[in-house]
C-alpha cells in the first residue's frame, strides 16, 4: 500500500501526506505545514485511513514538517492518542512537536 496526498498553494508545496506499507509497519510521512485547512485535511485523511490501520504498527515521520499551528497539533495529538505511533523527529523543532503531541494537554505547563 502506498498513498500520497499533496496540497499546493500558489505553486508551493504546502502539505504532503504519504502512507507507505512496509513489512514491519505503516509509515505516515508528513512534509510541509500542518496548519489551517491543511490540518483539517490531515484529520480527514486520518479518519479515512485509520480503520484500515487499526491492527498495524504505525510510524509517524515528522522529519520534514516545517510548521504546525494549534489545529495541526490537535490533529497530531488525535493521531498519537489513537495509534500510539513510533515518532521520528530529527530536528530540535520536530522533537519539540513530538513532545507536544505526546503530552497530556491537561498537564502542559505552557498553556495560556
Amino acid at each position: 500500500m502506498h498513498y500520497s496526498y499533496a496540497w499546493h498553494r500558489m505553486g508551493r508545496h504546502t502539505l504532503r501526506i504519504t502512507f507507505q506499507q512496509t513489512e514491519e509497519a505503516t509509515l505516515l510521512m508528513l512534509e510541509g505545514r500542518v496548519a489551517g485547512p491543511y490540518a483539517a485535511e490531515l484529520g480527514r485523511v486520518w479518519d479515512e485511513q485509520a480503520p484500515q490501520l487499526a491492527q498495524q504498527k504505525l510510524v509517524l515521520d515528522l522529519s520534514n514538517v516545517i510548521f504546525a499551528d494549534a489545529d495541526g497539533t490537535t490533529v497530531l495529538r488525535q493521531i498519537h492518542s489513537q495509534a500510539r505511533p513510533q515518532v521520528i523527529a530529527n530536528t530540535p523543532w520536530t522533537r519539540y512537536l513530538a513532545a507536544q503531541i505526546a503530552a497530556n494537554p491537561h498537564d502542559r505547563s505552557d498553556q495560556e
